[in-house]
């Protein structure tokens, strides 16, 4: 899994019919430090969550299950909503 945070939502008139009622937002991945990487992209929203929180993502394969009970035509998927980031190191 990596680092995201959403930066916007996606509005669709026309969609692969595996697609209704799925949230696409914008997404930036992120380091390890919350720094941008990497151009932004367009991920499926498996977990509810909104715009501007930091958040799991998986790709490939695995983003096409983003979505719980059903297979989506996705290459990215959000998977969890970060609460809290810590570090064990003193």
């Amino acid at each position: 899994m990596k680092l995201a945070r959403i930066d916007g939502k996606i509005f669709c008139t026309a969609s692969d019919p595996k697609l209704k009622g799925v949230k696409l937002y914008i997404i930036q991945p992120l380091d390890d430090k919350l720094q941008p990487i990497g151009k932004r992209i367009v991920a499926a929203d498996g977990v509810g969550s909104q715009e501007g929180q930091i958040v799991f993502w998986v790709s490939a394969r695995e983003a096409t299950l983003a979505i719980p009970e059903r297979e989506i035509p996705a290459d990215a998927g959000i998977v969890g909503i970060v609460d809290e980031i810590g570090s064990d190191k003193q």
